[in-house]
């Protein structure tokens, strides 16, 4: 069985990030600068605002260069520039409601900004381990109740969704066309949903949560019922690094992998709340609760969940922190940012703890 954390393998390797400045980017750059790699990022500004980038301490530490994933040359620019041995994918519209409202920007970025890395990949023989990283809603979503597989069928409902999926396409014929001739291991890693400290997205349950906590107001919450797989951010991050490093010195290691939590931390929407409150309410003076205000919304998928079988009987992998164990982190986090306190120290000794 392999050693998931062993991070000493980063040391001097060249990595580059696409979506640094996001949420999951952020927490990966503080990872790999503090395990001592040559880190590139390639993103936007900061999606965010308070973004987690700006205060994680990496100012310095990592080659920052902001970009749009659409613009090709500049891509190609920053890429040949850092001469990367391992790219991980993570720039991306994210947000299913925000899909809705702006489909051809979500379509151009999360589908043309995959073809443009695969591009980038295809021209530079530096590197060895590439990493798309796409999401748990890639699978034709059929609302049963037992976990989705990696050969189940793509195709996402909403554009975020779809395009996802599309992206996952795009991948595999780069594979087949090219990558198979090269000297270069290609995975695509489909993670459910990441709750964790410095989170401040519009349309997510904890930055919501956080946000009315910082205020003192009642947390709205649209949808109560539905149930979403939660983990800590570290987890699927963890799992991206040891499939990303585990491809690299085999190739027989690359393929399509789900990352997700056990079947436990499946929770409904009200039950995270109502577990947030709680954690928060035990360490801060103002009092956190909530209330119901379903909307109706546009479409997204009641139930989801993933088989994660083939990355634990692959690697021997199994989730570190449960549910609660996630949201006491988050809520840790957060507080300690409310008291204008070290959010990079917090974020170390997490990471400390975690891969510890």
């Amino acid at each position: 069985m392999m050693n998931r954390t062993d991070l000493s393998f980063y040391r001097g390797k060249r990595v580059l990030i696409t979506g640094h400045t996001g949420f999951k980017g952020s927490w990966l750059c503080r990872i790999l600068v503090n395990a001592g790699a040559v880190v590139t990022g390639y993103s936007l500004e900061p999606p965010t605002n308070p973004a987690l980038f700006d205060m994680c301490g990496l100012e310095g530490k990592m080659n920052s260069v902001i970009g749009d994933i659409r613009d090709s040359e500049h891509l190609k620019e920053a890429f040949a520039k850092a001469q990367p041995e391992i790219v991980l994918h993570l720039a991306a519209q994210p947000i299913v409601r925000d899909s809705y409202k702006n489909p051809v920007y979500t379509y151009e970025t999360n589908v043309m900004g995959t073809v443009n890395i695969c591009e980038c990949v295809r021209q530079n023989a530096c590197v060895k381990s590439f990493l798309n990283v796409t999401t748990d809603k890639v699978y034709e979503n059929k609302e049963w109740v037992w976990g989705y597989r990696e050969d189940e069928p793509l195709d996402g409902y909403d554009p975020y969704s779809n395009s996802k999926s599309c992206s996952e396409l795009v991948t595999h014929s780069y594979k087949n066309s090219f990558f198979n001739d090269m000297d270069v291991a290609v995975s695509t890693a489909r993670a459910g949903n990441v709750i964790g400290g410095g989170d401040f997205a519009n349309d997510r349950i904890v930055p919501d949560c956080a946000r009315a906590s910082f205020a003192g107001t009642p947390i709205v919450v649209r949808n109560p019922h539905s149930t979403r797989p939660y983990q800590h951010v570290l987890e699927p991050l963890a799992a991206y690094l040891m499939i990303a490093k585990a491809q690299y010195e085999d190739k027989k290691y690359q393929g399509y992998y789900n990352v997700g939590p056990d079947e436990s931390d499946c929770v409904t929407t009200g039950r995270l709340v109502d577990t947030f409150c709680e954690a928060w309410n035990k360490v801060s003076d103002k009092k956190a609760s909530w209330i119901n205000k379903y909307d109706g919304g546009p479409h997204e998928a009641n139930f989801l969940k993933l088989d994660c079988s083939k990355l634990k009987s692959t690697f021997g992998w199994k989730p570190r922190w449960n549910f609660d164990e996630a949201i006491n982190r988050s809520v840790e986090w957060y507080n300690v940012y409310d008291n204008n306190g070290d959010v990079a120290a917090c974020m170390d000794r997490q990471i400390n703890e975690f891969f510890g």
